[in-house]
């Protein structure tokens, strides 16, 4: 059986692999070749070293990173994985890629994987309207926040420049059956009319305050160990509907219990990314999320010198003699350290750290464009449904993620809905469908004919820009019925669990179930000796992946001062070099490294999310 055809790599799309009469040729920037990796654009190696400093398995975005830092402080790295195709949990895939993930998930085969379900079109297939390479489905989709550890990361190891971003600027609220999109700068508070004026002072007042929260702690002492939504009403007056924005929309929790201090951090990040490169707080990949930033990792592992295997897998490994065993019967000594992530764990394995926490996913693409969702020039939005706003009566929130054709990863005319849920078991799944079909029907009546050719729906907005007039649908909603039904090419749901809890650190603890003392060795486990990483969270922004990464590093090489620590020869070249290449907008064009380079990020590690 042939493999599934894969989506073009990011060294096949790079401008400077095509010939040099090509029309696609950008001749404003320098020419950088992207390196090649084993498996995509290079042959696999044939032999498996026999001996390194580190072996890795799996090429999750998590121990990617790892495999980077690690190559370039100078350890040895052999990094593996039993899939055909890099990323792991965090990979992006193509629908016949999907087909095959669900029958090996179904199967067993990746361990915190579960009851996965796909329904494909027959518009999508061999001399169908869509190829199954039109998409790139993520496993678990991700938002970069602009002043994040990962931003700082990715421009230290150059992985920026083998990656492509857009800006996202839309966060919808999703109440009483209609869409309000959030009002988060002081311009739009001070000209939004719906808010009282004494709205207005205390929504100012609270911003004002939480950008330096932590500086005042006689404000929110007294609140340290209560829900967010008792300060925020107490301390500032604010109402249900800003207090549900605040956690919801600009907080991204979950529910409404989270504590005062972590809703204030999560806050204060999105406040804080907000205006660094443009009037938007988040950045997103082109051609997929975490499983292009995976790969972009791994090609820098490469250049740094680690070797990369596909299509092997551990057997076993045996802490006295220090051996792994892989699937094709080859053999390594490993020097240091064998880490991996729990999905990629072996027969007889019994030291993977407990899953306890669940995560529902539902991933969908759409014959329509959404862009009616989306900011100006840009191609996707996030829309969030706060506890009980759902026909289901939700007790968590659910969050999507909408992706338009411009963000290359569906064809014109589609789009792709990413749900997650941390709510478990059957309200799950009840929850996801309700919110699908309160997506279904939002976007039916907003891109209907009869609404945009009602001249009452159509506002000016601050900008000067013409916008549905949200308040007047929402009115409207409840006794339109749209002419059609929404087409769905494909949906994909699964249930994924973690060891890391939503919107927490990843905890140093989960690292320590197993260690090499004898004394704590397993018989007859296959696994004894090795370091598991963990699985992604519910977290729908980067902000966990730089923290695990650090604390495995920090645990093999004894410091984290080497951490990415890297003096390339060529700086002064660093201003010339962008980080974004859409040229659709030339507004869009943001130099990541001259700007990080001026004012950079703390660690999220250091900032106890």
């Amino acid at each position: 059986m042939n493999a599934p055809e894969r989506r073009a790599s990011m060294a096949e799309r790079r401008p400077s692999a095509l010939d040099a009469t090509s029309p696609f040729m950008d001749y404003r920037r320098p020419s950088l070749i992207v390196p090649h990796l084993a498996g995509i654009e290079d042959p696999l190696p044939e032999t498996t070293p026999e001996k390194v400093d580190v072996m890795i398995a799996g090429t999750g975005l998590v121990e990617s990173i790892l495999a980077a830092a690690l190559s370039w402080q100078g350890s040895n790295v052999l990094h593996i994985d039993s899939n055909s195709y890099y990323g792991d949990g965090s990979a992006t895939l193509t629908i016949d890629q999907l087909k095959q993930w669900v029958q090996d998930t179904n199967a067993g085969n990746f361990r915190g994987y579960e009851n996965a379900k796909l329904q494909v079109s027959s518009a999508i297939g061999v001399n169908s309207r869509f190829q199954s390479k039109d998409f790139g489905i993520d496993l678990s989709p991700r938002i970069l926040f602009a002043k994040s550890d990962l931003l700082t990361v990715l421009v230290k190891s150059r992985v920026h420049q083998y990656l492509e971003f857009q800006s996202l600027s839309n966060f919808h609220t999703y109440e009483n059956d209609s869409f309000e999109k959030l009002t988060n700068t002081k311009q739009e508070i001070f000209t939004n009319p719906s808010l009282p004026l004494m709205i207005k002072r205390n929504l100012m007042k609270f911003i004002k305050f939480v950008l330096e929260w932590e500086n005042q702690p006689e404000v929110w002492t007294d609140y340290a160990d209560k829900p967010v939504a008792t300060f925020l009403h107490e301390k500032f007056k604010l109402e249900r509907p800003q207090v549900f924005e605040l956690i919801f929309s600009i907080g991204l929790c979950y529910n409404i219990d989270v504590k005062t201090p972590a809703a204030l951090q999560r806050i204060r990040r999105f406040l804080m990314s907000f205006d660094v490169y443009g009037p938007f707080p988040v950045l997103y990949s082109k051609f997929g999320g975490p499983g292009e930033l995976s790969q972009g990792f791994c090609r820098s592992a490469a250049v740094a010198g680690a070797t990369y295997k596909l299509n092997s897998k551990l057997v076993s490994f045996d802490p006295t003699s220090k051996t792994a065993l892989f699937s094709d019967g080859s053999k390594v000594l490993v020097t240091e350290q064998v880490l991996m992530s729990p999905s990629q764990a072996p027969e007889n394995s019994q030291n993977v750290p407990e899953q306890k926490y669940e995560i529902q996913r539902l991933a969908c693409v759409v014959e329509k464009p959404c862009s009616e969702w989306f900011g100006e020039g840009e191609n996707a939005a996030v829309v969030v449904f706060p506890p009980n706003s759902l026909k289901s009566g939700n007790r968590q929130a659910v969050q999507s993620l909408i992706m338009g054709a411009g963000s290359e990863v569906c064809p014109q005319g589609t789009a792709l809905w990413y749900l997650s849920t941390t709510e478990v078991g059957v309200r799950g799944e009840m929850d996801l469908d309700a919110a699908l079909n309160a997506l279904e029907e939002s976007i039916m009546r907003e891109s209907s004919a009869d609404l945009e050719n009602d001249e009452s729906f159509i506002q000016v907005g601050v900008n000067g820009h013409l916008t549905l007039n949200s308040v007047k649908l929402g009115q409207s909603f409840k006794e339109y019925v749209p002419r059609e039904r929404l087409n769905f090419l494909a949906k994909l749901y699964f249930k994924q669990r973690t060891s890391t809890p939503a919107f927490e650190v990843v905890d140093s603890g989960i690292f320590d179930v197993n260690t090499t003392n004898k004394g704590k060795l397993i018989p007859g486990a296959s696994d004894n000796g090795v370091l598991y990483t963990s699985l992604p969270s519910a977290e729908i922004s980067y902000d966990e992946a730089i923290t695990a990464a650090r604390v495995l590093f920090q645990k093999i090489v004894g410091s984290d001062d080497d951490f990415f620590d890297l003096d390339f020869e060529d700086e002064d070249e660093r201003e010339d070099e962008s980080a974004i290449l859409d040229d659709e907008d030339d507004a869009m064009n943001m130099n990541l490294a001259g700007d990080m380079s001026a004012e950079p990020v703390e660690f999220a590690g250091e900032m106890e999310i």
